[in-house]
């Protein structure tokens, strides 16, 4: 005589699952905010430091530059992380796939334009001379390829996001999405392209996409 199998789902199991998500998620939230907040507290504080004439990167450089090398590395991590919560979270979902790996992606991004440093510029630190160095160290180019990867990635995240909303018929969030992966898109070209006071749009452009991952990861969170 046999005795039959029959599937219990656990009550306990599923509460247990959300509960790792939204601790995953949370980091999301967290990382964002924490690397615009350490940013622009250093630009505004930073001796002989100007927005409109040098990258956030730059603050990298100095005595106190292993505030910004530290808020790149664990605003990276924690980005990584959150990507996991995302990735749960969309699972089934129209860009569900993509989008957290394009999270995951402009993590690992961050890390690496930590720990490679750019080289001082443009009269900052106090002491370095006007304009850019006449050559570029290796790590120099290495932190330039790893903001490419982190701002491609934050741009393409922003717009499958959009997709996502859009499919899911939530139109102020597709909205939102897009704009936000424009503000980067623009930003960044701007920046790229020389135009005056280009490193401070660079700034809004990846502190908007930034904060719209946060939100999203928080909208995310609280439909758990």
């Amino acid at each position: 005589m046999t005795t039959a199998q029959i599937p219990v789902t656990s009550a306990a199991s599923s509460a247990a699952a959300s509960s790792v998500t939204r601790s995953l998620l949370a980091a999301a939230i967290v990382a964002q905010p924490l690397w615009a907040v350490v940013s622009l507290a250093q630009a505004a504080s930073r001796q002989g430091y100007d927005i409109t004439r040098h990258p956030l990167s730059a603050l990298s450089n100095g005595s106190l530059g292993w505030i910004q090398i530290t808020n790149f590395v664990l605003a990276g991590v924690l980005t990584v992380i959150g990507a996991a919560g995302l990735r749960r979270a969309l699972r089934g979902a129209p860009g569900g796939t993509w989008a957290p790996r394009l999270v995951r992606v402009s993590g690992f991004g961050m890390v690496a334009a930590g720990v490679f440093v750019m080289d001082p510029a443009d009269g900052f630190p106090l002491g370095t001379p006007d304009g850019m160095p006449a050559a570029m160290s290796w790590h120099s180019y290495a932190h330039f390829a790893a903001g490419s990867v982190t701002f491609i990635a934050l741009i393409a995240a922003c717009y499958v996001l959009g997709r996502h909303f859009s499919r899911a018929g939530n139109l102020r969030y597709a909205v939102g999405s897009r704009v936000a992966g424009t503000a980067l898109l623009l930003g960044n070209g701007w920046a790229m392209s020389g135009g005056r006071a280009g490193t401070l749009t660079l700034a809004v452009g990846v502190i908007t996409a930034m904060t719209w991952i946060s939100l999203v990861a928080h909208r995310c969170r609280r439909s758990l």
